[in-house]
């Protein structure tokens, strides 16, 4: 039976379309308009059938060199990408706007829609994009890597009280998660939990007060969408004295899903372990 859809010869996507697979040795041309995913392709061995992607898919770096870049995630070029005459169109709900994938739709066979909102829903994503393609096995070692990342991360995290977290991705106004997003759930798994949650949108704004301040335990200001460094934490520092601990964060390993996810729940477990008073 297919793990990803229940189906044994068909995986579904987000979107409930079924997919019929290419088999080992089908051949593919593949836009990915996701970052994480485009580089997701790439350790399921499937770089060589990557035929465009966004100028916001950067890794593998040297690999994507090659690649042509169609546009952004939000818009692209719809000349440049009948040019590239892909098979499949690999789409996602939260990155890329559901007007852009309806222009899409009637220039390609497939479009995929992938929605993961959980670090475990890496798993699915994995089997869905290996079963289309040809890729079970690789698949398969990616999820096993995954589960091992995901138990030490857990196991870890017994190790330490938990954490409220106020996780930062904008300035100007600021701007944190709410507890229904994949960030604030990967968070989670390390025993941070977000606040700041508001059940109207998944990206709330704050007052950064220092009454608000006080009912958190630790700042992290993401690398993105905004560009944090460590001149904004110290800035935090001198605003807030007394105020909780913060830290610059890597938003590639806590917003990433696919193969960076394996990375990003080692990288997640390091960091809690290392804010943990002795």
């Amino acid at each position: 039976m297919n793990i990803a859809s229940g189906l044994s010869d068909q995986y579904e996507d987000a979107a409930g379309t079924r997919h019929t697979p290419l088999g080992v040795g089908g051949r593919a041309r593949i836009v990915c308009l996701v970052p994480s995913i485009t580089e997701l392709l790439f350790e399921l061995d499937l770089g060589e059938q990557v035929v465009g992607r966004t100028h916001y898919c950067i890794h593998p770096e040297l690999e994507l060199r090659g690649v042509p870049s169609l546009g952004g995630t939000k818009k692209i070029n719809l000349s440049r990408l009948t040019e590239v005459a892909p098979t499949h169109v690999i789409v996602n709900v939260d990155e890329n706007t559901k007007e852009m994938v309806d222009r899409i739709r009637p220039l390609v066979p497939h479009i995929i829609v992938t929605h993961p909102i959980d670090p475990k829903d890496n798993l699915h994503l994995y089997r869905l994009l290996g079963g289309i393609f040809g890729r079970e096995p690789e698949a398969e070692d990616l999820c096993a890597r995954f589960n091992a990342a995901y138990d030490a991360a857990t196991a870890d995290a017994q190790n330490w009280g938990a954490k409220r977290v106020l996780y930062l991705i904008w300035k100007d106004p600021w701007m944190t998660v709410s507890a229904d997003t994949y960030i604030s759930r990967m968070l989670a798994t390390v025993g941070w939990q977000t606040v700041a949650h508001d059940p109207e949108t998944r990206y709330p704004e704050i007052e950064m007060t220092d009454e608000f301040l006080a009912g958190v335990d630790l700042v992290l200001f993401s690398s993105e969408p905004f560009a944090f460094s460590e001149v904004h934490v110290d800035d935090f520092n001198a605003a807030h004295p007394g105020g909780p601990h913060a830290l610059l964060v890597d938003g590639e390993m806590t917003s990433w899903y696919g193969s960076r996810a394996i990375e990003g729940l080692a990288y997640l477990a390091r960091l809690a372990g290392n804010s943990t008073p002795k």
